[in-house]
């Protein structure tokens, strides 16, 4: 027992984290709990306020106000700002894998696929996801308003679970299907721009999974349990000894999944050959089978 719960000990923290910030933002709102008279988590995860007094604001809703012609609170700036520097310093897609309550949905969809073999029906480009995220700030200027906030599957599941807004379930059922049948981490790996804008931040971030090329045996282990296996181009990991793709989540997978224990996380360290590497990654990632 307890060594399969060391072997998913990165999943079940995951989940807890999770779980955890959905529960303190259902009972701040739900019970109105609050510690020495201060509500502890209460907004939704683009903007709240923690403790009362700290703001947090997610960065990439703070560009879209900016682009929509608005001028941003200093407490929305200062928040943005917190959120910013939290995401280089434990990368930015950490966010996806630690904090997002799709990616709930979206780790069912995958085990259902894996289970039964669903094939993929459509090849989407990963490349899809910047497409997406810049034409959502081109229709927040020529509209007004933040626009994939009013669309966003993450904000309609946060609604649903903690205000009970009915119409969340149709986005979440959509993205759940749709990964079930069309194609693996359809949304997480290939259209999100949330997880577009956050991966930019990941490739300067602190934290990253070290990688140790002398205990490598090529099974492909890793590969097969990474939600975004081109970061694990092997031709750039044994060159680097690190994985230092911005679009690595942190999730902590190919670390209990590899029988040698050649992953481990560790801080950043300087990268060599960086324009030549991020090709590499770039071409095994167009080329890559989904």
């Amino acid at each position: 027992m307890s060594n399969i719960i060391y072997r998913n000990r990165f999943a079940i923290s995951r989940r807890i984290c999770q779980l955890s910030i959905l529960l303190l933002f259902y009972t701040s709102f739900i019970y109105d709990w609050k510690i020495g008279g201060v509500e502890v988590l209460e907004g939704n995860l683009s903007a709240s306020t923690l403790f009362g007094m700290i703001p947090l604001t997610d960065p990439y809703a703070a560009f879209q106000i900016l682009f929509s012609g608005h001028s941003l609170l200093f407490d929305t700036l200062m928040g943005a700002v917190i959120i910013l520097g939290f995401y280089l310093v434990f990368g930015g897609r950490a966010f996806c894998s630690w904090v997002c309550p799709v990616n709930m949905i979206t780790d069912n969809a995958q085990k259902l696929r894996a289970r039964f073999k669903i094939p993929s029906l459509l090849k989407i480009n990963r490349r899809a996801r910047y497409w997406i995220l810049g034409l959502s700030l081109v229709l927040s200027f020529l509209s007004g308003v933040a626009a994939f906030e009013w669309i966003s599957p993450i904000s309609m599941l946060h609604r649903e679970l903690i205000y009970g807004m009915q119409m969340g379930w149709v986005g979440v059922a959509v993205i759940f299907l749709f990964d079930l049948f069309i194609q693996k981490q359809a949304w997480c790996g290939h259209l999100c721009p949330l997880g577009g804008f956050y991966s930019i931040l990941g490739w300067v971030s602190l934290l990253r999974i070290n990688f140790n090329k002398e205990k490598c045996t090529k099974c492909g282990d890793c590969h097969r349990i990474c939600p975004e296996p081109q970061v694990l181009n092997l031709a750039v990991i044994f060159k680097e000894e690190m994985v230092y793709s911005g679009n690595c989540t942190n999730c902590g997978r190919c670390i209990t999944q590899c029988p040698e224990e050649c992953f481990q996380f560790s801080l950043r360290k300087s990268r060599p050959d960086n324009q030549e590497s991020l090709l590499k990654e770039i071409n095994f990632s167009e080329n890559e089978s989904n």
